[in-house]
């Protein structure tokens, strides 16, 4: 659950930043710089502490990167220069790990009693903070449904991100994985950068967007993706995925705190049940499944 909350709490916070930063630089080159750092710090830091790289599985690895870090961050991305960040930060958690348990299927992944009730409450939950979020208002434009429609499209490309990468790190450590697929992942986003200014207006860019940078490569990448992707590791790709569910109440949290933004009182309570269903799915795993996973 400690890990499970820094997820939380690392990802909840990047819906506001990318927000921001796509105000004022263009967001598939932000995709792709950020991805870029990445890449380098991790494959520095993996050099340092010996960490290998492994060199099975790297279809896995491959479409990790090409689906899950550049299509959903070319997805998700463009979609936040029209969309609200609340509407990321609510549909992707609650969909990604319906998503994951349906794809991780295709690996033979089970789906315990325990993990249908989690999957069950948390989905309700999630939609109680979807209804509180709705019940603020808003008027329609086919834009923003478009925006919602590619969001959608990011969670699906987030599920195959994690069922690929529990293949992959079967010969890798977590910190291993993020760096070989932020490497790919950068080298699909990379291209796409010149459809918008083709880097270019890179050094025009302010102060702020440099540390909105830094804060999606700290926090909303190495820490955020090395956890999850050790929560993958430990409990298997679906229970690895139920961590996406406490992201928009971490994201509400911080509203809070920093915005001074106040949540519906049933935002507050979907959170609640949000967290019940997390906790519910997490002691169905048994010590023979937790072994099977880390195998």
């Amino acid at each position: 659950m400690i890990a499970y909350a820094a997820i939380a709490l690392s990802w909840g916070g990047t819906w506001a930043v990318a927000k921001a930063a796509v105000l004022t630089i263009p967001p598939l080159e932000l995709s792709a710089i950020r991805f870029t750092i990445v890449a380098i710090v991790l494959l520095v830091a993996c050099r340092a502490m010996g960490i290998p790289l492994g060199t099975r599985h790297l279809g896995a690895v491959v479409l990790a990167g090409v689906v899950g870090i550049a299509g959903y961050n070319a997805l998700v991305f463009v979609a936040l220069t029209t969309a609200p960040a609340s509407d990321g930060a609510l549909i992707v958690p609650t969909m990604v790990p319906v998503l994951t348990a349906l794809v991780a299927i295709s690996i033979g992944e089970r789906l315990t009693r325990e993990k249908v009730a989690g999957f069950a409450v948390s989905g309700a939950g999630a939609a109680l903070v979807v209804a509180g979020a709705q019940g603020i208002g808003g008027t329609f434009s086919p834009e923003l449904l478009v925006a919602d429609l590619m969001t959608l499209g990011g969670a699906l490309c987030w599920a195959v991100y994690g069922v690929a990468g529990r293949i992959a790190m079967r010969d890798r450590s977590p910190a291993a994985q993020v760096a070989l697929t932020s490497v790919v992942g950068a080298a699909a986003l990379f291209p796409l950068g010149f459809l918008e200014h083709g880097y270019t207006d890179v050094p025009t860019w302010p102060l702020s967007a440099w540390l909105a940078i830094g804060y999606l490569v700290a926090f909303g990448t190495i820490v955020g993706f090395v956890l999850f992707y050790w929560a993958v590791r430990r409990f298997g790709a679906g229970i690895g995925a139920m961590s996406s569910y406490m992201v928009p109440v971490a994201a509400l949290l911080l509203a809070f705190v920093f915005l001074g933004e106040r949540p519906a009182p049933l935002q507050l309570i979907g959170g609640a049940v949000i967290l019940l269903g997390v906790r519910i799915a997490t002691l169905g795993v048994r010590r023979p499944e937790v072994a099977e996973a880390a195998a």
